[in-house]
């Protein structure tokens, strides 16, 4: 198989890996969202010491650990990703997976947003046009129906935001995530020990809850491994084009399999959102084809 059609297969698997992992995390809806993120941190940080060990990257690790300038930026971006975790975990088992896909289709439009504020970036004439639709469902929801996305609108502003810290922070994806969650790991653990929640303690749980639990560390990063191995094998910007697997996973799961309501006020949003998308993705192909002319 050619390193082409690889990337494409293992693009494809990220994306959905992420956009079925609601589908995990239903099958913890009776435990506390901030207990799922602990395992989710502790186990995630098992894993990913493996993987550096197994990868030969302990060298980028400690690379990293020897600038403060980059741990402090690492410090900022774990904070916002375990942010960003604790919502879509809260939202998935509170019935909100509607508007968490929302948000993740929002995503894209603020990386252009983003990129355009802080990083002198230019918008193309599409790109505005595809910028203003999206936001102008979400004024509409606002002014019409009275209702602002906010879990939506923090999704997408917290993914962003990690994203543009992470672009700016010389630090391979897998050693970054291993600090990251390591910068974490002492809360998720100081909450595991004091936390009275009656599924805390392993000897109490099912051999299925456990694994389930355990299990965490591979939803966090057998996804991350295929993306990273994509983005080595294709083109960002041909990457760019399957990000819409995930948060369109995540829209039929809500809408046909937990019956969240899909009310008008929704549609509208969504329809702007999607136009909106609908343009951007235009754009990328234009623009990527006359880059390869």
């Amino acid at each position: 198989m050619s390193d082409q059609k690889a990337g494409v297969l293992l693009a494809i698997a990220a994306y959905f890996m992420w956009g079925l992992a609601p589908i995990y995390f239903k099958q913890l809806q009776d435990i506390p969202a901030v207990e799922i993120l602990m395992h989710r941190i502790v186990w995630s940080a098992v894993v990913l010491v493996g993987l550096i060990f197994a990868l030969r990257q302990i060298a980028k690790v400690k690379a990293a650990l020897q600038s403060s300038k980059v741990m402090l930026m690492l410090l900022a971006s774990g904070i916002l990703l375990g942010g960003n975790w604790l919502l879509f975990i809260w939202a998935i088992n509170n019935d909100h997976l509607l508007e968490a896909s929302l948000g993740y289709y929002i995503n894209p439009l603020f990386n252009v947003l983003f990129g355009f504020i802080f990083l002198g970036e230019r918008f193309r004439r599409l790109q505005k046009v595809a910028v203003g639709l999206a936001f102008s469902g979400v004024l509409i929801l606002l002014i019409t129906f009275g209702e602002v996305p906010v879990i939506a609108l923090t999704l997408a502003l917290s993914f962003s935001l990690y994203g543009l810290l992470r672009k700016q922070v010389s630090v391979d994806s897998i050693p970054g995530l291993l600090i990251e969650t390591l910068m974490m790991l002492p809360l998720a653990l100081a909450y595991w020990l004091w936390t009275d929640s009656p599924t805390s303690n392993f000897a109490h749980n099912t051999a299925t809850l456990n694994a389930l639990l355990i299990f965490a560390g591979i939803i966090t990063t057998a996804p991350l491994l295929c993306f990273t191995a994509a983005a080595r094998r294709i083109l960002y910007s041909t990457l760019g084009f399957f990000q819409y697997i995930g948060p369109t996973l995540m829209f039929v799961l809500a809408v046909l399999l937990y019956k969240e309501p899909f009310t008008l006020e929704r549609l509208i949003t969504f329809g702007f959102v999607w136009a909106g998308l609908a343009i951007f993705t235009f754009d990328a192909y234009q623009h990527h084809k006359k880059n390869k002319l």
